[in-house]
This record gives structure tokens, C-alpha cells and sequence, in this order.
């Protein structure tokens, strides 16, 4: 199907870029043919306003279709532009020269265009930098335009845990909203493996002019049982009560996993997860004070009734 596609595509730019092409030339640009072209060209009726002019006179499109933008490759744009370098310019037709100027200009306006609009879209998400931190630099629009271009990004980073900053280069898969945090998670050539980084701990960055391929890489699959965003290679199954004062309010929460929940009869909740994480979890079940009592495992209900006695001590001090 994907060959097909393709195919389908290249017939559209083709008829475009060469109104009242035939079956035939159309075949031998796309390597197959005449009978397939036919075929093709019923099956994109429905997409588009194809026209045959008759016999002999080809094919074009009805009325002002067109399919916009170029969405040329690097590569593609590269030798297009390097295309008057390499012709006789003396021995092409009367126009070339403006004709060629246009396809150029109307490929960089869509680029230019293309970056305006990722910079608006960035300029009304106000996340990724914190508000009081008024000098924090904030690259989240340059993130977003590497993952687009799928583009190796250097990075000056700042591992909080170890307070430290190192240099990184990273190949950017996704960006993740988080807690009013942005999160990017991308494989880490240092490290060489994926990891998650947090935007506003960035602390300088450029885009490099190096590709990428995300292979394989499934972000619902590496993001299963994650709480939030911290990961580990664990497998725990809470099983937590809440009260009825706040059963209805836990139904209502937005997870990015999807626990078990059962009524009780009493009006409570049984709630039942497994992740592979556990701290953000306990800090979000702390939230709902003695409406919530972990169950399961028993080693977090030493866990909560050492925290609870800690905090106890702390007040019974005058």
C-alpha cells in the first residue's frame, strides 16, 4: 500500500508540474506501467480533479487545483538550487531563468512561512521555563523545529541530581507536557540510550545539520506504565482506598496510565495500578491525606507510616 501511494503522489506532482502529461510518460517516471497508471488514475479520482483533454492531449487537473507545499527533502531542495550550475543555460528554452526563480521563491516562502507559524504556535504555549526565572532561556521552538527536521541537537544540559552540567547530543523523538513542564525525550549519543530531559534545564543548544531515523521507536510503548514521566524497569502493583469524600474527584483525574477502579459499597474506591515508578505516584496519593490508604505492597505502608511520623515530629516541636 505504501507503494502506492508513493506512486500516487508522484503522479499528482507529476500532472502539476507538467500539465498534459500521458499515460505513458507517466509510467516511465513512475517505473511501472500504463496499465497500473490507468488504474491509479481511476482509483485517484476521488482525491483529486483529473482530467483527461482527449486523445493525444493528456492529463491535467480541473479548475485551480494544486497540491502545496513542495515538502522537498533537504537533499531535493539542495540540487534544485544547484540545478542552474549544472545546465546549459544557453541552450534552454525562453523563461527558464524565471521560471526557476519562482519555484525558488515559492519553496523558501512556504519555508519562511512554515517558521512563522511554528513560532506563533510556540509563542502561545507558555510552558517549558519558569516565570520567575525572567532570563531562563526558553528553546522550546527551537526543539519543536528539530524534531519537525529530524535534526541532532547539541545541548549544554543540567543533570539536577548530580548538579552538574554537561554537554549532550541528542536526536529529539518527542515532546512531552508534563505538569506544566515540558519534557524531551530523544536518544542520547553520550549515553546511548533514550533518555528524558527536562526543557527548562537546558541550558544552551543548536541545531546540527546531522539526520536522524527514530527506527522503531514506539513513545506509547516506552511510556507504558509511567506514572508521569519518571521510568524505571520495575513492575509495582499498588492498591490504594479512597474515601468517599474524594471517590468522585479520583475518577475525574486526567492519568496518562488507566488504573482499575472499583466502587465499593461503602462509597469508597479501589484503586488498582501497576507502573514502574514509584515516587511521583506516593507524592500524588500524599495529596489526598487520610482519604487515601495504600494497601498494597505492605513495604509502602511502612513506607507512608514512617514519612507520617516524621512529619508528626516536625509539629511537636513548639
Amino acid at each position: 500500500m505504501s507503494d502506492k501511494l508513493f506512486r500516487w503522489f508522484k503522479i499528482i506532482y507529476a500532472i502539476q508540474a507538467r500539465p498534459g502529461i500521458n499515460a505513458k510518460e507517466l509510467a516511465d517516471r513512475c517505473e511501472t506501467d500504463e496499465r497500473t497508471i490507468y488504474r491509479d488514475l481511476r482509483s485517484l479520482d476521488v482525491l483529486a480533479p483529473i482530467t483527461n483533454n482527449g486523445y493525444g492531449k493528456g492529463y491535467t487537473f480541473a479548475g485551480d487545483f494544486a497540491l502545496f507545499p513542495f515538502n522537498w527533502t533537504q537533499q531535493e531542495a539542495m540540487v534544485f538550487s544547484l540545478l542552474p550550475s549544472f545546465v546549459d543555460q544557453s541552450n534552454m528554452p525562453p523563461g527558464f531563468d524565471t521560471a526557476y526563480d519562482k519555484v525558488m521563491a515559492a519553496h523558501l516562502r512556504q519555508k519562511s512561512r512554515d517558521r512563522e507559524i511554528l513560532q506563533q504556535v510556540t509563542d502561545i504555549i507558555q510552558m517549558g521555563s519558569p516565570a520567575y526565572r525572567e532570563d531562563a532561556p526558553n528553546y522550546l521552538f527551537q526543539v519543536i523545529q528539530a524534531i519537525v527536521e529530524e535534526k541532532t541537537i547539541t545541548a549544554i544540559y543540567h543533570t539536577q541530581s548530580r548538579n552538574e552540567q554537561t554537554e549532550r547530543e541528542i536526536d529529539p523523538y518527542y515532546l512531552v507536557p508534563r505538569e506544566q513542564r515540558f519534557y524531551l525525550i530523544g536518544y542520547c549519543h553520550q549515553a546511548e540510550n533514550i533518555r528524558t530531559f527536562r526543557l527548562s534545564r537546558i541550558r544552551s543548544m543548536e541545531i546540527t545539520s546531522r539526520k536522524f531515523n527514530r527506527g522503531d521507536f514506539n513513545i506509547k510503548s516506552y511510556l507504558k506504565n509511567t506514572w508521569s514521566i519518571e521510568r524505571r524497569d520495575q513492575n509495582i502493583q499498588f492498591k490504594v482506598k479512597f474515601s468517599p469524600n474524594v471517590a468522585r474527584y479520583i475518577k475525574e483525574e486526567e492519568m496518562f496510565v488507566r488504573p482499575r477502579m472499583t466502587d465499593l459499597p461503602d462509597g469508597s474506591l479501589l484503586f488498582e495500578v501497576t507502573l514502574n515508578h514509584d515516587r511521583e505516584f506516593i507524592n500524588w496519593v500524599s495529596q489526598y491525606g487520610p482519604d487515601a490508604e495504600i494497601l498494597a505492597p505492605t513495604s509502602y505502608r511502612k513506607f507512608m507510616k514512617e514519612r507520617l511520623s516524621q512529619w508528626g515530629k516536625l509539629y511537636e516541636q513548639e
